[in-house]
């Protein structure tokens, strides 16, 4: 296996197109996924499937109960997906989004600053692990004296966050979750 770390980089313009989730219920994965969170809804595959994306691309999440309707969520311990990442494009935006977890009583699980971004976690109504998260530009990045990244998990003030809401400046009180995630 070691030496196929010695091949030459992935093309650096690569990146992750999409993920396709197994869910439960797909109405109620579409109420959270669009009605909390505000992706839209692209396409319906019948009864069983649906895409959902941001900003008009074809689809970042796609939901499915082909393998899985009316199942239930891997037991801890189990192997699988860790968690989505939702990429925002402003610690504005990624406000909005705690905005709209609050006002829909959606529980935390975690929220960290992690030098490189600010993340908030969450589990989706199927128990799957979801990060939302802003990057901090590169030049901001927290490095070592030899230059390598030098990423940390702290505790991330979820009031100053939410002060840059869209919605204005509400001061909702906000308590940072006890527990703080297991991501770098």
């Amino acid at each position: 296996m070691e030496k196929f770390f010695k091949n030459r980089p992935i093309d650096p313009n690569v990146s992750i197109g999409h993920v396709h989730l197994k869910v439960a219920d797909l109405e109620r994965s579409l109420a959270f996924y669009c009605g909390v969170l505000g992706f839209e809804l692209t396409q319906r595959y019948g009864r069983d499937a649906a895409f959902i994306s941001a900003g008009g691309y074809h689809h970042h999440i796609g939901l499915n109960t082909w393998e899985s309707k009316g199942g239930t969520p891997p037991l801890p311990g189990s192997t699988g997906l860790y968690h989505l990442a939702v990429l925002y494009p402003t610690r504005t935006a990624l406000a909005d989004a705690l905005r709209r977890l609050i006002e829909a009583g959606i529980r935390l699980e975690g929220a960290a600053d992690h030098g490189v971004s600010e993340a908030i976690y969450l589990r989706d109504p199927d128990g799957n692990g979801v990060e939302l998260y802003w990057d901090r530009p590169q030049h901001a990045w927290p490095r070592a004296s030899d230059s390598t990244l030098a990423m940390f998990t702290r505790r991330l003030d979820l009031e100053a966050l939410l002060k840059e809401s869209t919605k204005g400046n509400e001061a909702e009180s906000v308590s940072n979750p006890g527990r703080s995630p297991r991501d770098p």
